[in-house]
């Protein structure tokens, strides 16, 4: 691996656009990656694709480091590949979709179809889930399961469609309310001091531990908890 200070001179470079030191970063902290991808073998992923992953940890890392917090870009990496791993085998790889569920999704998707086909809107989240007597999380899921000609996820062949998927599009019964939840939610983060807002993001958005996010920030866990606690209660005071 790398020196500290030659480590710091690539990442500079790599955050300023040069692809080279990027390469270089990834083949000097190999060893790092291997080690890590070690952990979670047997868990039916090739290697292959979790060097991959392993390395969009590391090259994320390198985009997201902070020299002012002044803790070693490794102990900064570690959790941010880790991470990257671990959502793709929560969230991916270690999800099998099942003939039964396809064959929900085919249907949720018909009827998708023949309503908009039919009424010339397509039909509300709720009207869906209704249909087939299930809730709208579980409407969604299934939706999601699987990659049809009409999925959830898909987007029209209009211009305005194409910048949407179709649970966007989707009309729901508290849609204003839930655009209002998000827009107070960002504003309560960002009137979080800089520490506290990273804290945040690290510990809800990026699935990371108390642990985790002290080394990254270079603190005890305990102070992570305290700093935690503080910002979900000034959050909380803001949202009312």
């Amino acid at each position: 691996m790398l020196a500290e200070e030659e480590t710091l001179r690539l990442i500079r470079l790599a955050k300023a656009g040069d692809e080279g030191a990027k390469e270089a970063l990834l083949t000097n902290n190999v060893s790092l990656l291997k080690s890590i991808v070690r952990r979670y073998l047997g868990k039916g992923t090739e290697y292959d694709d979790l060097f991959q992953l392993a390395g969009i940890g590391l090259l994320k890392a390198v985009k997201g480091f902070d020299e002012s917090y002044g803790v070693r870009f490794s102990t900064y990496a570690v959790p941010m590949i880790a991470g990257e791993i671990k959502r793709f085998l929560r969230d991916d790889g270690s999800v099998k979709v099942s003939r039964a569920m396809k064959g929900k999704a085919r249907s949720l998707n018909e009827f998708i179809r023949a309503r908009t086909a039919e009424t010339g809107e397509p039909p509300t989240l709720r009207e869906v889930a209704e249909a087939f007597g299930m809730s709208e999380s579980e409407a969604v899921f299934v939706l999601g399961s699987a990659r049809m000609p009409l999925s959830i996820d898909d987007r029209g062949d209009s211009d305005d469609d194409k910048a949407r998927s179709l649970l966007e599009r989707l009309p729901a019964a508290d849609g204003q309310e839930e655009i209002v939840e998000k827009l107070q939610l960002k504003s309560a983060i960002e009137s979080l001091g800089e520490r506290a807002r990273k804290i945040i993001i690290l510990r809800y958005f990026r699935d990371m531990t108390q642990s985790e996010v002290a080394a990254v920030i270079g603190v005890s866990q305990v102070q992570i908890s305290r700093i935690e606690s503080k910002a979900m209660e000034e959050m909380r005071q803001k949202l009312g």
